[in-house]
């Protein structure tokens, strides 16, 4: 593993008691970062048994006021926020787009999108009366291709990419980095979401023939936060394996 330095910094992890989301938490604490885990599982956040200093407050990214409310606390505990991670996200039914849910659709994006937005809004001006911050956020693979049976997904991460360089341009003028990553699909609990069909043909697509590893996201994740990216705003990280043509 290589060093990267996240000492007395302090990060912002939606979705953070599972998934991407943990391995990118326990790949910042081994960094030295302090770290508040924003998570809607109760469960999964009690029974997280972490080594560092870790904030985890239960937080529904689809509540503008859960959302302000874990900010608020987070200030409170640490006095600033530097780095944001929007991760928290779900996959939703697999199904034809004239057949899916409206319900269905409207989690997707509620959560998927939504969430990333009234994260970035009532994180980002923290970051700006410091000065300072780093934001990356988990789109998908989806969002460049759009996946079959998979169409809110595609769209919500579609427009998590457009969200990223439209905030990527607004605080170009600021020490502010925004970046999105577009992972292929990794073996986690969205898996349980969604049908074996959909799981073989986002397999049968990436040319290095298997899934991202969490730890693979999380070690280029430490990276996109760090003092280093300093430059790179507004971008597209593609990992997926071979699979993205652009």
């Amino acid at each position: 593993m290589n060093e990267i330095n996240l000492k007395d910094k302090v990060a912002v992890v939606t979705g953070g008691a599972q998934g991407f989301g943990l391995s990118i938490v326990q790949r910042f604490l081994v960094s030295g970062a302090k770290v508040i885990i924003l998570d809607k599982d109760k469960e999964f956040l009690d029974n997280l048994n972490l080594e560092g200093d870790v904030l985890k407050i239960e937080t529904d990214v689809t509540s503008f006021d859960s959302v302000e409310n874990a900010t608020n606390k987070s200030i409170e505990k640490y006095g600033k926020i530097d780095i944001l991670v929007n991760n928290a996200g779900i996959a939703g039914p697999s199904y034809k787009t004239w057949e899916y849910p409206i319900n269905d659709w409207q989690q997707v994006i509620d959560i998927d999108l939504t969430g990333v937005f009234y994260c970035c809004k009532s994180i980002v001006p923290k970051m700006i009366s410091k000065n300072y911050g780093r934001i990356v956020n988990i789109a998908s693979i989806a969002g460049k291709e759009g996946n079959p049976n998979a169409m809110p997904y595609s769209a919500a991460k579609a427009g998590v990419i457009a969200l990223t360089k439209s905030l990527g341009k607004e605080l170009a003028d600021k020490d502010i980095a925004v970046n999105c990553v577009t992972p292929a699909a990794a073996k986690t609990r969205i898996f349980d979401q969604i049908s074996q069909e959909h799981i073989d043909y986002m397999l049968s697509k990436i040319p290095r023939n298997r899934f991202v590893k969490v730890e693979e996201l999380a070690s280029l994740v430490a990276w996109m936060v760090s003092d280093e990216n300093s430059f790179t705003t507004g971008a597209v990280f593609d990992l997926s394996g071979g699979r993205a043509t652009y």
